[in-house]
């Protein structure tokens, strides 16, 4: 069985080196004008693109530059003028998905390899061999596919590169092609500054339909949307109708959106995450080349968490050894909106969306810190991101093996005692072994420590 790398986001020089010490073997990363991530990536500045390269290279790793905007006229009066520079770096491929902008690398700069952005959409084996012919070298295949179907395209297309999703955040729309975005907040998806308007927090009112059809707020305050209301409830000039509603978003209070209402109820567009580790020994066994993490604008933590579980998954697979169920744990432990396999096991619809609960959950452990350094009296010196105490169980996460402690005392910043680390921006001292510098803390909760 053929080890299929393991491909890590960065969207922060960071985030590059954890993604590689914690077991990556290449990282993904892009331009704000050119990728489809404008917001938290440092990768804007030649500097921070070089220093990236450059680390990814010593460490023996790959680095993919993201070049996979669809983008208007304008782009590409600046496009090969920008690249002439980043390629000058040489990072190893690029990950594509607009036809015009394939054909300008091309005859450019002929020896780049150019991987196919799951944004093109590609869900058959003749699409495949069509991306060969042009030159494409690996083709990262849509979420939307079946194991069995990604098999069926391995089977035919024995000599292209094949990349796929195990882990992430998952878009409503096809494969990333969404227009809530640019119609909430003008802000386009599709040229790298999504808003996630899917995951926003959102409230219903009712609303009255005028003469005209336009729905207007029939009372402030927030409403079951179930059941509905009936005309007779009617503001003086206006009728109510089944199905005429408001949503409101927390951050944009008094701005109403109206939104239809059957009587299956209302739908807020919000998918669960993508979570196939459980799927690594099956995808290895298939042949694919490269397992995918999602995540540029997420933290260095997620990536080292995420790139810890699938680099023993497939270590795992290889070896032969069975999966390791305590990895689905660990991945608990992350931010998440619930998980899903997304399609690689087909199921019925309600499966795939979150419609019942929209807020990140955190249910083995959560992350509440950074080892910075050790003190004088050989104390670890932890900068808290959220709240812990004495007596909590701890777990230090390093590329070497992770760690349990139990907190028996603390100091805070001046050096006197505390039982309480109260949250971010606060600094404390406590008792950890040699060699723990740069490692991430995360808390256990109490359910996993009374079940442990």
């Amino acid at each position: 069985m053929k080890t299929p790398e393991l491909l890590a986001p960065a969207g922060s020089l960071l985030m590059a080196r954890t993604a590689l010490d914690f077991g990556a073997d290449a990282i993904y990363a892009g331009q704000p004008r050119y990728s489809l991530r404008v917001r938290n990536n440092d990768f804007g500045t030649l500097d921070n693109l070089a220093a990236g390269i450059e680390a990814t290279h010593a460490r023996g790793g790959r680095f993919y530059l993201v070049s996979n905007i669809l983008p208007h006229n304008a782009k590409l009066k600046t496009y090969l003028e920008d690249m002439a520079p980043v390629m000058a770096l040489k990072p190893d491929a690029l990950i594509m998905a607009d036809p015009g902008l394939m054909l300008m690398i091309r005859e450019r700069w002929p020896e780049m390899p150019i991987h196919l952005s799951v944004q093109a959409n590609t869900v058959n084996h003749a699409a495949v061999k069509f991306w060969r012919s042009t030159g494409v070298t690996r083709v990262i295949l849509s979420r939307e596919l079946s194991l069995d179907e990604v098999a069926e395209i391995r089977q035919e297309c024995p000599d292209t590169e094949l990349e796929v999703f195990v882990h992430g955040a998952l878009c409503i729309a096809y494969s990333g092609r969404c227009l809530l975005s640019g119609y909430f907040n003008h802000r386009d998806p599709n040229q790298g500054s999504c808003t996630n308007s899917c995951r926003w927090d959102y409230k219903v009112h009712e609303g009255v339909e005028d003469a005209s059809g336009d729905v207007d707020l029939a009372q402030p305050r927030p409403v079951a949307v179930s059941p509905a209301p009936t005309l007779a409830s009617a503001a003086p000039g206006k009728l109510r109708r089944p199905g005429a509603w408001l949503i409101e978003e927390r951050e944009r209070p008094g701005e109403y959106m109206p939104i239809e209402e059957d009587e299956h109820g209302s739908y807020i567009l919000n998918s669960k995450d993508l979570r196939a580790i459980e799927y690594v020994a099956r995808l290895a066994e298939i042949g694919v080349d490269s397992l995918k993490i999602e995540g540029r604008t997420k933290s260095p933590y997620y990536v080292a968490r995420s790139c810890q579980s699938y680099r023993q998954a497939i270590a795992d697979a290889v070896a032969g050894r069975p999966f390791d169920a305590r990895l689905i744990g660990q991945l608990d432990g992350l931010a998440n909106r619930g998980y899903t396999p997304g399609f690689y096991e087909r199921r019925p619809d309600r499966d795939y969306q979150n419609y019942l609960r929209g807020s990140s959950e955190s249910s083995r452990s959560q992350y509440v810190g950074d080892v910075t350094g050790y003190d004088a009296e050989g104390l670890a010196e932890i900068a808290v991101k959220n709240r812990f105490a004495v007596g909590d169980r701890l777990e230090i996460v390093r590329p070497e093996g992770n760690l349990e402690v139990v907190i028996e005392a603390m100091r805070n910043a001046e050096g006197a005692p505390t039982a309480v680390a109260p949250g971010s921006g606060h600094h404390v001292r406590i008792a950890l072994p040699p060699g723990c510098e740069g490692a991430f803390v995360a808390r256990f909760h109490a359910a996993t420590e009374a079940a442990g």
